[in-house]
């Protein structure tokens, strides 16, 4: 029984990771996720739903269109992969419990904000709300309402730690520093975590963007690189790890 539960959640990562990526690429640009149908970019060729299998599809096809066999982005694929085992890690993690709703959610806002992120340098406004209002409700149901109160004043104060950020770094650097949704995403780290690993968020994104920026800076001279993923990692880190900041300093104490 405990297998049909790891397989269920695996083939649920996979169609929600291949309905994100539309989502991903069409809401940041306006466009509907209905209509129109999916569609080869190169010769607009419209899929059939055997075109549409999730990760099958493009193994079938080879990476390939049927129609023009124009090569297709071996991105399409990994993120419904990714999706797929997150969603796994997620049940493992958790089990059936309100955790394994806050995991999902913010697995499923992981793999949007790289899609939207990475695609188009922003992340549209409700890939964070809707997580946002997904894990209060959540908080609510297993917390009640003033431990939920709460925990929104942590999103808030994670939120305002980062704006402050923000304000230091456009000082110092006599321009925009970091993205309005940048800052929006630790109100969601707040509302998840605690004031503490919140902050260890911004700290661990920081660490986990550094060498990728160089790396990016020094390949193809970029100077905008996507903050927006490293968060939501780090966050996914820190939440799945289910570190204990007063062991952490603890330890740190000790070894002093």
């Amino acid at each position: 029984m405990e297998v049909c539960y790891y397989i269920t959640f695996f083939l649920f990562g996979l169609c929600f990771g291949s309905f994100f990526n539309v989502c991903g690429l069409r809401i940041p640009n306006g466009e509907s996720v209905s209509s129109p149908r999916s569609h080869c970019t190169k010769c607009g060729h419209t899929l059939k739903w055997y075109e549409l299998i999730p990760l099958l599809s493009f193994i079938i096809q080879k990476g390939k269109c049927r129609e023009c066999g124009v090569k297709l982005s071996w991105f399409y694929p990994f993120s419904e992969l990714a999706t797929a085992i997150l969603f796994t890690v997620c049940y493992h993690s958790f089990g059936i419990s309100f955790d394994l709703i806050i995991a999902l959610t913010l697995v499923s806002t992981f793999i949007l904000v790289i899609v939207s992120d990475l695609t188009y340098l922003m992340i549209p406004d409700r890939f964070i709300i809707i997580p946002s209002i997904i894990i209060i409700i959540t908080d609510f149901f297993k917390l009640g309402l003033i431990a939920t109160l709460i925990q929104i004043g942590y999103g808030l104060l994670a939120f305002l730690f980062m704006y402050l950020i923000m304000l230091l770094g456009n000082k110092i650097f006599k321009k925009e520093s970091m993205g309005g949704a940048d800052i929006k995403l630790m109100f969601l780290a707040g509302l998840a975590l605690d004031p503490y690993l919140a902050i260890m968020v911004i700290f661990l994104s920081s660490f986990v963007a550094l060498p990728v920026s160089m790396f990016l800076l020094i390949k193809n001279k970029e100077h905008v690189i996507p903050f927006g993923p490293f968060i939501i990692l780090s966050l996914l880190i820190i939440y799945f790890t289910k570190l204990d900041i007063t062991s952490i300093f603890t330890s740190i104490l000790k070894f002093f």
